[in-house]
């Protein structure tokens, strides 16, 4: 197989399968997982796939992020009701990680000026903290995101892991009851897969359009969740099921 076919082949895998791992990939290719490495690496850069952990995944049908200002003005009742809820969580001296969603400025913005510290790797949180004298605030760095005002990729992942928390809030694109919690990209998915990684309690805030959406990649499952706070909107069959889980769920 010439080289030029082997990419080809490699991309219509990818592209069928949505992800696939070197290991897989060498043995259909019949070449060793060193040379796949390559091929990847060169295939990414050609803008024809996107890497992952051990493997690779497609863009075929990756969904752009909402940018910032779109996202701010979607579901803003919800959204500021959540916020509201979830800083009742919070005590002073809490270690708390926010990420990049609209939700987490908006209880950034209504955050009461107490003795925290506020990891995040949002510029809009970051700067809406930075009035706030007793407030420490931890910023991850990396690559930024324009369309989201966020940090990602590999330093932002690593900045995390110098850190541990005593609660993690975050957002998302989906949550699927089988599928659990999803995100439009990879980047976005990694660093927030980490942050669940990193903290005693984790909670979910999530208005109720999410529910039901698997979106393109996978950020934990449910169990992964301790909290789930959402609008009133969401339906008594979905609260059964998710109290089933054993998974705490607020409406507000």
């Amino acid at each position: 197989m010439l080289v030029a076919e082997r990419y080809d082949k490699i991309v219509q895998l990818v592209n069928e399968r949505g992800s696939i791992r070197v290991t897989e990939l060498s043995e259909l290719c019949q070449v060793t997982e060193e040379t796949i490495r390559r091929d990847l690496d060169r295939l990414e850069q050609a803008g024809r796939l996107r890497r992952s952990h051990g493997g690779a995944v497609s863009v075929k049908d990756q969904q752009p992020e909402i940018p910032y200002f779109e996202r701010e003005v979607t579901h803003t009742e919800e959204k500021k009701r959540i916020a509201e809820d979830a800083i009742k969580l919070i005590q002073p001296k809490d270690r708390i990680l926010l990420d990049a969603s609209s939700t987490a400025w908006y209880m950034a913005a209504s955050m009461p000026d107490i003795p925290l510290t506020v990891l995040t790797n949002s510029i809009k949180v970051a700067m809406e903290l930075s009035s706030k004298e007793k407030i420490e605030v931890i910023s991850t760095g990396g690559i930024l995101a324009s369309r989201s005002l966020s940090y990602v990729g590999p330093l932002a992942e690593r900045s995390l892991d110098a850190y541990h928390v005593d609660k993690a809030f975050f957002s998302c694109k989906g949550v699927h009851l089988e599928r659990g919690i999803s995100e439009s990209n990879e980047l976005q998915a990694r660093i927030k897969h980490k942050m669940v990684g990193m903290a005693d309690q984790v909670i979910l805030l999530a208005d109720s359009s999410k529910f039901g959406v698997q979106a393109f990649t996978h950020v934990a499952d449910l169990t992964d969740i301790h909290t789930i706070i959402t609008d009133k909107y969401l339906s008594s069959e979905l609260l059964s099921q998710l109290e089933e889980k054993q998974i705490s769920v607020k409406t507000v």
